[in-house]
């Protein structure tokens, strides 16, 4: 690129993936179980069980906002053994 490059191009969109992580609990005994679940599930970066507040921690990513909610909703919360979820989107 020469020093009059602009990048992106002028006028184009330059779209990054959207990146969160799912604080998950679960109902007792379930950790390991919805852990595997979500380690399946297209967008799922990383996700591990672990100890304290919350039994599961995922980091998911989607195209965008909306099809992160949609990730959360109709893929994360319909696994058997998930009682709740906090998101927190990464900036």
């Amino acid at each position: 690129m020469g020093p009059e490059t602009i990048y992106p191009p002028e006028g184009s969109i330059c779209r990054m993936p959207i990146q969160a992580y799912v604080l998950i609990r679960t109902h007792p005994g379930k950790a390991r179980n919805v852990a595997e679940a979500i380690a399946k599930i297209a967008g799922c970066r990383s996700v591990c069980a672990v100890t304290g507040r919350y039994d599961v921690i995922a980091l998911l990513e989607a195209e965008d906002l909306k099809g992160l909610g949609d990730l959360i909703l109709q893929k994360v919360h319909t696994i058997d053994g998930v009682e709740r979820t906090e998101t927190a989107v990464v900036v």
